[in-house]
């Protein structure tokens, strides 16, 4: 959640035009708005974050309505005795970003955000390890890779949200002391809420190329999108193909990143036409759309359990789960998982690796979409 509130912040900024053209600017501060409520009522104390609410196994053996769910809730929290730097990290992040869309909007606020991201930052800096092993039930279902791009991330976030040099000399140090920079091999490609690490460090730095402008910030970044270009495995119809879970995600999360890396003249030609043939892929040019409601011969089975439920009365439970029948209400604008390396689909609610919707997989998409209306694309 947090990733996702980084992320459609990072979009509102960079591209205000796009959602103003479409009337979207207060739907998106008020999405972002309902993620960073969120955050500061989970920021409890200095150095408290609550992480987690629910259990997974609990929460996936049940098929229903949420407002339905009368099932234990535990919750679960870091802090500085036991930390988790990569979402304390992340959630400053957002904290910041979020705080530069509201800096003209609602100044006291801004502040209010601000003020948190300082202090989770520096429970993610000051206190080190992985969030899972505070919060244990969450190692089966969100596992995360590495805590360093966090870190890095967040303070360039910070920076942006405040000038504060600090930060900045903060995120290059870090870069040099987690062993990324320069690294010629064994690079990573997705961009995602687990590594950010294409997000601003190890082989891309667009949040650096961004703010620093130097020759080895851009030159990085531009190599990397050379590599989603050329190199990266492709389905038969041209869908960059990263792993396969939430192909499509990757797809436009890189999509992203090569759009911001045109608008700082890298490439832009190609990086332009590159996220373009990731979204046209999404919403339909060739032959389906992948987005709930929209476009040609779009999914009507997503893996969704509210929009899988009939109204009440009527009951809701695994029965809505395993029947072929379309969902009864439609998704509207969900991104679904998408198709496997083949392009193979099938609008199976059962397939949750090819058919499951989540917030993330959103996020960066609505990025690429405000670039290609904001820059009149056709």
């Amino acid at each position: 959640m947090a990733y996702s509130v980084t992320l459609l912040s990072w979009s509102l900024l960079a591209y205000p035009n796009g959602y103003q053209t479409t009337g979207q600017t207060d739907y998106a501060r008020a999405a972002i708005k309902w993620g960073t409520d969120y955050f500061l009522k989970a920021h409890t104390a200095l150095d408290v974050l609550w992480g987690q609410v629910g259990d997974g196994g609990a929460d996936h053996a049940y098929w229903g309505r949420p407002e339905d769910m009368d099932i234990d809730r535990p919750s679960d929290k870091i802090d500085s005795q036991e930390p988790g730097s990569d979402l304390a990290g992340e959630t400053a992040a957002a904290l910041a970003a979020a705080s530069i869309v509201f800096q003209d909007v609602d100044s006291s606020y801004s502040s209010e955000l601000l003020q948190a991201a300082k202090e989770l930052y520096e429970l993610a800096d000051n206190y080190r390890d992985f969030y899972y092993n505070a919060i244990g039930g969450a190692s089966g279902y969100y596992l995360s890779s590495n805590w360093q791009d966090e870190l890095v991330w967040g303070a360039l976030w910070l920076y942006r949200a405040t000038g504060d040099e600090t930060y900045l000399t903060k995120g290059k140090e870090y870069i040099e002391e987690f062993g990324f920079l320069g690294i010629q091999y064994g690079w990573t490609y997705n961009f995602d809420w687990d590594d950010k690490r294409a997000g601003c460090y190890r082989n891309l730095r667009p949040l650096l190329a961004e703010i620093d402008g130097s020759d080895l910030y851009r030159e990085t970044l531009r190599n990397y999108t050379i590599y989603l270009r050329n190199d990266q495995q492709k389905t038969p119809l041209g869908l960059v193909y990263i792993m396969q879970w939430g192909t499509l995600r990757h797809a436009n999360n890189v999509g992203f990143i090569a759009l911001r890396a045109a608008e700082l003249g890298l490439d832009t030609d190609e990086n332009v036409a590159f996220a373009k043939t990731q979204i046209d892929y999404t919403l339909g040019s060739t032959g389906r759309s992948y987005m709930v409601g929209f476009g040609v011969n779009p999914p009507v089975r997503p893996h969704h359990r509210a929009a899988s439920c009939p109204y009440p009365p009527d009951t809701c439970d695994w029965a809505q789960e395993s029947t072929t029948d379309p969902n009864p209400h439609v998704l509207y604008g969900a991104m679904v998982g998408g198709p496997d390396q083949n392009d193979q689909f099938n609008d199976d609610r059962n397939d949750y690796t090819h058919n499951e919707v989540a917030d993330d997989y959103n996020a960066a998409l609505t990025g690429v979409l405000a670039y290609f209306v904001q820059n009149n694309s056709q």
